[in-house]
């Protein structure tokens, strides 16, 4: 979630909703942007890959169709995974982080970046009223290169902050390459993706355990 566009939103909701699918977990992916990145992602997936029941959330009602109906997902469901939007308003900031158990903040290392991150994550601990017995926050540094200046003066700003990094996405082509097929990182070839998948396993630790954040 960030109000940013272009940060890896839909990378890291279709990355995790993947993940979660492939490791047996019924899944369900909501998709609340209107460019439909998310949806358009899951069109690509094959009848082989673990499947996910997809929701375009981002429609208006229908006449003769409720909201509630709209967005209902399968009773077995067993994990959520939820696309924002770039754009909401205080009232849909609200809406979207209702009873969800865990908000993940991508950024990426450039000023403009960093200044829209710290306004929304003022807004989201202030008009979201979250509760930290209730909701966890994690940041994710997206698409960086360890040795820029861009990410030390995004590492700067993250170490001022209260809440844990509990992922650091490197600048990689693979990850274009597993969105055209409808793939999440993990999906492919083991020694293509090796690197990338440490990555992501310690941070789906921190998802399901609630424990540490990983060593930056």
């Amino acid at each position: 979630m960030n109000t940013k566009g272009g940060c890896g939103k839909t990378t890291i909701a279709t990355n995790v909703a993947s993940y979660y699918a492939s490791q047996g977990y019924r899944t369900a992916l909501f998709d609340y942007d209107a460019q439909r990145s998310s949806t358009h992602w899951l069109n690509l997936r094959t009848e082989e890959s673990p499947e996910i029941y997809g929701v375009t959330a981002f429609r208006r009602e229908t006449p003769g169709v409720t909201r509630s109906w709209q967005v209902r997902v399968p009773p077995e469901t067993e994990r959520i995974v939820i696309d924002t939007p770039a754009s909401m308003d205080r009232h849909d900031l609200m809406e979207r982080v209702r009873g969800v158990d865990t908000i993940l903040i991508p950024v990426l290392p450039s000023p403009i970046d960093t200044y829209a991150a710290a306004d929304f994550i003022r807004d989201l601990l202030l008009v979201g009223k979250l509760r930290s017995d209730q909701t966890r926050v994690g940041i994710i540094p997206n698409r960086i290169r360890s040795h820029t200046l861009a990410f030390q003066a995004l590492k700067r700003f993250l170490n001022s902050l209260n809440i844990p990094v509990v992922a650091q996405l490197q600048d990689s082509q693979l990850y274009v390459q597993a969105a055209d097929r409808g793939m999440g990182i993990h999906e492919l070839p083991e020694h293509r993706a090796r690197r990338h998948r440490r990555t992501w396993h310690d941070l789906y630790q921190w998802v399901e355990t609630g424990g540490p954040a990983p060593a930056r």
